[in-house]
């Protein structure tokens, strides 16, 4: 009866389920590679469960190394775990069981011809890294990222991103002449570099510097062209946020006095800044099709937003009104006509104009370094601020602001507001007094 019973399930299982597809309880489950999402420091392996015979229950089997982890690069490792997932794959699929003795197993891969792909082979030759990635010179590895990353940095990065890494070429090549392939920059040369950038600049470019070496020389590593990223463990430094510091009454009137006799289309750019409470790269990216000219409001591309809407204040429109019948597509400031072309990336704009303030007004007042065009916005909130506390409550003074300055939430105004140190008490003199 039972040997009847194991014929009926035979020939079920062979030819009935083939036929209909009908699911029957697997014995192994496919073959996997743990790969620890490329982690070099831990140990690779092909792994699979098969259905234990006394339990019925499927049971993790023993990991299959095969040498795999002796390679240092993701790329080996997967090519000899590959191959080890495929052999294991085909070995199930005929018929190999873990819980049984296999020797008729190996005798008949044997008779078959299989001893030679199969049985035999051990290790196989991972892929083999171009010999030019191992010799590859700082240079040619700084060309390889860039090309690699330019479609997909953002436009507005894009040079400054560059920049920094021919910056960092340019220094190892001057400071380190011995130094010529990519494979011989360590992780102290790099921090030199950046100790350097710390000297010339301030702590929060150094960290800045140091986000786009790690995130170069990380592509470096993925495509194989180097072991190890050497920034990946250098770490960041305590950097204070650069303060713009707000500008005084007096300060202000006479900066736009100044102005309005030695360059008119930079004190008109800063009446964005001020008035319309933009940041300078917003009046950078603005064309005259931004401009609703009929509803006196303009859209921009803010910092935390694709698309924000404006209104123009009339002290402001007055002076833009008579553009509204030129050339949409031109832009709206450029270094010598308002409204006209440029042909120049947002970066470049933007720093025209910031070089252009610190040549025709800082130098001019010899204003320090925490006095900049951003500054402007500041100044003027802060007028707003203190101006509407004047007639309103202060709940109600910051749901007006909230409207002009184009903040989400009242606790990013205050928190904006008590960064700028815009709400400042009344004389309190009278609370220090002694008791007559």
């Amino acid at each position: 009866m039972n040997f009847l019973n194991e014929i009926i399930k035979f020939e079920y299982e062979s030819e009935y389920a083939k036929h209909y597809h009908l699911p029957l309880k697997t014995k192994f489950s496919t073959p996997k590679i743990a790969s620890y999402k490329g982690d070099l420091s831990k140990r690779w392996y092909v792994y699979f469960s098969f259905r234990d015979p006394s339990t019925g229950k499927m049971k993790r089997m023993s990991p299959i190394y095969g040498g795999a982890n002796a390679f240092k690069t993701k790329r080996a490792r997967m090519a000899v775990l590959q191959s080890h997932q495929i052999i294991l794959t085909k070995l199930l699929n005929r018929g190999y069981n873990p819980f049984v003795d296999n020797t008729q197993f190996y005798r008949q891969m044997i008779h078959e011809g299989y001893e030679k792909n199969y049985l035999k082979r051990q290790t196989p030759t991972p892929p083999q890294v171009p010999a030019v990635d191992q010799g590859m010179t700082i240079k040619k590895a700084i060309a390889y990222v860039i090309k690699q990353k330019e479609q997909k940095i953002a436009k507005s990065g894009k040079s400054t991103y560059i920049g920094r890494l021919k910056d960092f070429e340019k220094w190892m090549r001057k400071h380190n002449p011995t130094t010529k392939t990519i494979t011989g920059v360590t992780k102290r040369k790099v921090i030199a570099y950046l100790d350097d950038v710390l000297d010339r600049t301030s702590p929060t470019t150094r960290n800045n510097y140091k986000t786009d070496l790690r995130s170069a020389f990380q592509l470096l590593e993925d495509h194989e062209i180097l072991n190890r990223n050497v920034v990946a463990g250098i770490k960041m430094i305590k950097s204070k946020p650069k303060r713009h510091r707000a500008y005084s009454d007096d300060q202000r009137k006479a900066i736009f006095k100044y102005l309005e006799e030695q360059d008119p289309i930079l004190l008109l750019f800063i009446k964005f800044v001020s008035y319309n409470l933009l940041r300078p790269i917003e009046v950078c990216r603005l064309r005259l099709k931004d401009i609703d000219f009929g509803g006196k409001k303009l859209q921009f591309e803010a910092k935390n937003k694709a698309l924000k809407v404006k209104i123009i204040p009339d002290i402001l429109f007055e002076e833009i009104k008579y553009l509204s019948d030129l050339d949409g597509e031109l832009f709206l400031f450029t270094p010598k006509v308002i409204g006209g072309k440029w042909n120049a990336d947002l970066s470049n704009r933007r720093n025209n104009f910031s070089q252009r303030f610190k040549r025709v007004v800082k130098d001019h007042f010899e204003f320090g370094i925490d006095y900049t065009m951003y500054s402007f916005r500041h100044t003027y909130i802060t007028k707003l601020c203190n101006e509407l506390s004047k007639t309103m409550t202060q709940y109600e003074a910051k749901c007006k602001l909230m409207l002009i300055t184009g903040h989400e939430t009242m606790e990013a105004l205050e928190k904006y507001l008590r960064s700028i140190d815009a709400q400042l008490p009344e004389d309190y003199s009278h609370l220090l007094k002694d008791d007559a």
